[in-house]
C-alpha cells in the first residue's frame, strides 16, 4: 500500500484509538458486568496505569533494539487482541491483570510512535505531531459515534470488541507491512542510552503540562457518559454525545492546528488552549442543563487537544539526552495520568459527587499556565516541499 511515512503514523494512531476507544466507550457496561461501584471500577481500571508506568519506564532500550516497525506491529495488534478478551474475564481482579498487559503495550506504542514522528518531522521540515495525534482523536470520534449507536441497539460488549479486533488486525497488518523505519538523525539516539527513563529537572515543566492535558482528556473520555447518566439521567445515545463532542473537537483542533503552532509559536497556542479547557471544565462542573454540560465537554476536547503533542515536540527537541529517553520520561508522567484519571476521579465521584470530580482538573490547568514558559516561542520557518523535477 503506497503511503508516505507520516500517513502510516496517522493510520496507526487511528487504529489504536479504535481499539482503546471501543473499550472505554463500554465502561458503563463493564461496571454493570463486574457489579462494582465507581471507586471499585476506578481501581480496576488502574491496571492500565500500572502497566503503562512499567512500560514507559523500562521499555526504551527494547524499542530501540526492535525498531519502530516491529514494535508497532506488536503493540498495535496486541492491544486490540487483549481488549477483546475483557468480556470473558470473570471478575474485577482478572480485568485488572488483563489491563496491566494492555498498559505495557500502550506505553511502548506511545514512546515508539512519538519518537518516529519526531524523526519524520526533522526529515520533512514541517510539523506533523499534532496532526498525527489528531488521527487518534478522529479514530476516537468515529468510535464514540458508533459505540453510542451500538450500545443503543443492545449489541453486546463481546461482539463489539471482536468486530473492532477484526478491523484493526486487517488494516494494521497492511499498514505496518509497508512501513520503513525512519532514519535516526542524531548519533546519541543509540549510544549510551539509560536503561530506564526518568524526567530531568528541565523536563518537569513539560511533564506538568502533559499531566494536565491527560487528566482533562481522561475526565472527558472515561467519565462523560457516566456523568450524563448520573447527573441528567440521559439515555445511552444522549449520554454518549458528551464523549462524541469531546472527541470531535479534539480531532478537529489537532488536524488543523499544526500551521497555527508554526505561525504563532507553541507557547501562545498552549496558553489559549489551556484557558479554553479551563472554561469547559467550569461549565461541566456547574452545568444545570444537559446542553451546557455538552458544550463544556466540547470546549474540554478542543482545549486539551494539542497540549500533549506540543509538549512531546518540546521534549523531543531537547538535546540533553537521546530524544527517545526524553519522550519516554514525559510520556511516563503524562500517559500514566491518563490511566490514573479513572480511579482518582472515581474516588472523588463516589465520595463528593461526579460534578466535583471535574473540579480536580482546574488546579493542574492553572499550574500548566504557569509552566508554559518552558515551551518555545519561536515560529517554525516552513520550507516549501519541492515537487519532483524541481
Amino acid at each position: 500500500m503506497p503511503l508516505a511515512p507520516q500517513r502510516r503514523t496517522y493510520l496507526a494512531f487511528f487504529l489504536i484509538a479504535i481499539s482503546t476507544g471501543a473499550f472505554l466507550a463500554r465502561i458503563p457496561d463493564l461496571q454493570v458486568m463486574l457489579n462494582v461501584n465507581k471507586a471499585e471500577l476506578g481501581l480496576t481500571l488502574i491496571g492500565l496505569a500500572a502497566g503503562a508506568l512499567v512500560s514507559l519506564t523500562f521499555s526504551s532500550p527494547v524499542i530501540m533494539r526492535l525498531g519502530a516497525r516491529l514494535t508497532l506491529m506488536i503493540t498495535l495488534l496486541g492491544t486490540a487482541a487483549l481488549l477483546s478478551l475483557v468480556p470473558f474475564m470473570p471478575d474485577a481482579p482478572s480485568v485488572f491483570c488483563l489491563l496491566f498487559l494492555v498498559g505495557l503495550l500502550g506505553g511502548a506504542f506511545e514512546i515508539n510512535l512519538n519518537v518516529e514522528i519526531g524523526r519524520i518531522e526533522t526529515q520533512a521540515g514541517f510539523g506533523i505531531m499534532n496532526r498525527a495525534h489528531g488521527f487518534w482523536s478522529v479514530g476516537f470520534f468515529v468510535t464514540a459515534i458508533s459505540a453510542s449507536v451500538i450500545r443503543h441497539a443492545g449489541i453486546s460488549m463481546q461482539t463489539h470488541l471482536h468486530l473492532v479486533l477484526a478491523l484493526v488486525f486487517v488494516l494494521g497488518v497492511v499498514n505496518v507491512a509497508g512501513m520503513k523505519n525512519a532514519a535516526i538523525v542524531k548519533a546519541p539516539e543509540t549510544e549510551n542510552a539509560p536503561h530506564f527513563a526518568l524526567p530531568t529537572l528541565g523536563l518537569l515543566p513539560l511533564c506538568l503540562i502533559g499531566i494536565a492535558a491527560f487528566l482533562v482528556e481522561g475526565a472527558g473520555i472515561d467519565w462523560s457518559a457516566i456523568y450524563m447518566r448520573d447527573v441528567f439521567n440521559s439515555e445511552p445515545f444522549i449520554g454518549g454525545t458528551g464523549l462524541t463532542l469531546f472527541a470531535f473537537f479534539m480531532a478537529v483542533a489537532r488536524l488543523f492546528i499544526d500551521p497555527v503552532v508554526d505561525r504563532h509559536g507553541a507557547r501562545a497556542v498552549a496558553v489559549v488552549l489551556l484557558a479554553t479547557a479551563a472554561l469547559g471544565i467550569t461549565m461541566v462542573w456547574l452545568a444545570s442543563h444537559p446542553y451546557v454540560a455538552l458544550a463544556g465537554f466540547a470546549l474540554m476536547g478542543g482545549g486539551c487537544s494539542a497540549i500533549y503533542p506540543i509538549a512531546v515536540t518540546a521534549a523531543a527537541q531537547r538535546t540533553d539526552r537521546p530524544s527517545v529517553i526524553n519522550v519516554a520520561a514525559l510520556a511516563q508522567m503524562s500517559f500514566v495520568v491518563f490511566f490514573l484519571a479513572p480511579p482518582l476521579l472515581g474516588f472523588v465521584a463516589e465520595h463528593w459527587g461526579i460534578r466535583n470530580a471535574y473540579l480536580v482538573c482546574l488546579p493542574l490547568i492553572i499550574g500548566s499556565l504557569l509552566a508554559s514558559p518552558a515551551l518555545a516561542t519561536q515560529r517554525r520557518e516552513v520550507q516549501p516541499i519541492q515537487q519532483p523535477g524541481e
